[in-house]
């Protein structure tokens, strides 16, 4: 490099070896070094480069810092305020906004830039149909920058964001960050507040939820320097919301930061009651409430958001109302009325529906998420076809609507109806799928949702050891009840009977503390299966499990859950010798499906019906 810049002369050998010692061989410093000393007068180019002073008298800077410092010092006055100006006005700037900002002549500005071209400051960028221009090294640009003193400095950022106010009044969304930044660090405290929602929101509609938390807590630091005002609370409060919407996906529901958001909002919204500006606060606080089994608390504040939405009669907020009842009576084993409302909501967006609701709902979309949760409650009622259905349109859905989010989200629920399905290549495929752009995006409970399937899958293919890990490592972040059935049943698969039992009694204990029900049937079917293997001679303690699983799942109307006791039941009951009470109770439940012949429980259920029959 250092060739290229001052040629292969002998007699510069000795200065190229201090460049490259005193730099260090950085590409930027050395660079930089040499172009000091042309301004120095150390060397010149006359046809070839050419060393006009002794090294000895040679002085250079220790740093890169310091030596762009001492080049930017250098400069006439004029070059160096506008460098000054350029350094505050970011690291590109177009033309318009350097004569707004910048003043001066047409004809002096036009040879400064010039000037700081030639002298490698920046460089201009094509463009149409003004020209633009960037720092050449974001190093340069911030050396400028610190070197402007704090007063100059915030008069400057002033400037510049009214500047770009007038200038882009037309599309004034594109510039949200840069008037945030500037407005930030002109101590202009309310349009700061204004442009860093308005850059949070826009960054969650690109999927930056970190990039949005940013800016949302900056927001609301800088609404703690305000008095204290109704106007402010009003400010407070949607910064709330927005700052639960992003912390959502990358914390999940059940983190207390998350918590911390829709409560302050709750403080703030107490006295409106009456108003549909409260709903969005509820459902957060409703949400949290679902995922840490507060069911009495859920049950309320899910009823306050039907009250609300009726009371305003907008189709939006019923829709949203319908899908909260549908999930608190699914999660308490109620699938049939669960399923009325999902069914419910899914009409009302369809038929009045006209914008996205992720608004309104912290990120999810509703027409993703409720097919999603409509998917689970069908599988579990006994219809895995049209469970499969939903779940394709969901994902069909979420892949048009471009968002990693709800693709995540759905990918991660797929795996889980596939699981439910017992299609162990077809759960680790989604789940993998979803762990991919969750882990990406920095999702990282929907990571652990989908980790759990994963690791059933896993166990599920003979990779028992590893998927006990996967399962551990995903309740860690997840906490979520329903994954323990499936932790008892790799330990199951793993041979650790003992190990099994032990999350199963965990689960059983968390059902009754919370009433989230919908893997009851199975929680009990698992203990019969897993007390099974454990004595192949005491039947008793078995049957009363698989039994238990069986009244559960008839008074949930489960058929799927109830398919699937029956088989264990049956089986058992044949190795009594009870085979016709077995050829029964197994006809009776198989005969009741009318879709899903295709999957492994029924087609366990009719190889079992054959045996029996043959019996």
């Amino acid at each position: 490099m250092l060739s290229a810049l001052l040629g292969d002369q002998p007699e510069l050998e000795p200065l190229k070896r201090l460049i490259a010692d005193r730099t260090e061989g950085n590409p930027f410093f050395l660079e930089e070094m040499v172009q000091a000393l042309f301004e120095q007068g150390v060397i010149e180019r006359n046809g070839k480069v050419t060393l006009k002073q002794s090294l000895g008298y040679i002085r250079v800077p220790p740093t890169v810092q310091a030596l762009l410092a001492s080049r930017i010092d250098r400069l006439p006055p004029d070059e160096k305020a506008l460098l000054h100006t350029l350094a505050v006005i970011g690291r590109e700037f177009k033309l318009p906004l350097i004569r707004r900002v910048g003043g001066g002549s047409e004809t002096e500005l036009e040879r400064m830039l010039t000037d700081l071209q030639r002298g490698e400051f920046i460089d201009e960028q094509p463009a149409f149909p003004d020209a633009e221009y960037t720092f050449k090294h974001a190093l340069t640009q911030e050396v400028a920058y610190n070197s402007v003193l704090s007063e100059r400095r915030r008069e400057l950022h002033e400037r510049a964001a009214q500047a770009i106010e007038e200038i882009f009044q037309p599309r004034l969304n594109e510039y949200c960050s840069e008037l945030a930044r500037h407005y930030s660090r002109s101590g202009n405290t309310q349009k700061a507040v204004k442009y860093l929602e308005l850059a949070g929101q826009q960054a969650i509609q690109k999927s930056a939820h970190g990039e949005a938390i940013t800016h949302f807590n900056a927001a609301l630091e800088w609404l703690k320097t305000l008095p204290e005002t109704a106007q402010r609370d009003q400010q407070e409060l949607g910064l709330q919301i927005a700052l639960g919407i992003a912390l959502t996906p990358i914390k999940g529901w059940a983190a207390p930061e998350v918590e911390d958001a829709y409560s302050r909002a709750r403080q703030l919204s107490h006295n409106r009651a009456e108003n549909a500006e409260l709903f969005p606060t509820v459902w957060g606080l409703w949400v949290i409430c679902l995922m840490r089994g507060n069911r009495n608390a859920a049950d309320d504040l899910a009823q306050q958001l039907f009250t609300l939405a009726q009371r305003v009669q907008d189709p939006d907020l019923l829709a949203i109302a319908h899908y909260t009842l549908a999930n608190n009576l699914g999660t308490a084993g109620e699938f049939a009325s669960g399923c009325d409302h999902f069914e419910q909501s899914l009409a009302l967006y369809q038929t009045h529906g006209s914008r996205s609701l992720a608004s309104l709902m912290g990120g999810e979309e509703l027409a993703v998420v409720c097919r999603i949760m409509l998917a689970l409650t069908l599988s579990a009622l006994g219809y895995p076809a049209r469970a499969l259905q939903r779940v394709d349109e969901a994902l069909h859905l979420a892949r048009e609507l471009r968002s990693p989010y709800d693709l995540a989200f759905a990918l991660s629920f797929a795996a889980r109806l596939h699981q439910l399905r017992r299609e162990p290549q077809l759960t680790r495929e989604r789940a993998e799928a979803a762990i991919v752009i969750a882990t990406e995006q920095g999702f990282s409970w929907v990571a652990a949702l989908a980790s759990v399937e994963l690791g059933w899958a896993l166990a599920q293919q003979d990779q028992p050891q590893d998927g006990i890990r996967q399962i551990l490592r995903s309740i860690e972040t997840s906490h979520d009840p329903s994954d323990l059935p499936l932790l008892a049943e790799a330990y199951h698969k793993a041979g650790k009977t003992e190990a099994g039992l032990r999350a199963l009694n965990e689960a059983e204990n968390l059902l009754n503390k919370t009433g989230t029900r919908y893997y009851e049937a199975e929680l009990y079917r698992l203990r019969g299966e897993l007390s099974s293997s454990q004595s192949k001679t005491n039947h008793a303690e078995a049957e009363g499990c698989f039994r238990r699983a069986l009244d559960v799942a008839r008074k949930q109307t489960a058929r799927s859950w109830e398919l699937r006791a029956t088989t264990s039941l049956a089986r058992l009951l044949a190795e009594q010798g009870k085979s016709a009470e077995a050829h029964a109770l197994l006809a009776e439940i198989y005969n009741w499906f009318t879709e899903g012949f295709d999957t492994a429980d029924l087609k366990d259920a009719k190889a079992l019906l054959a045996e029996l029959a043959a019996l």
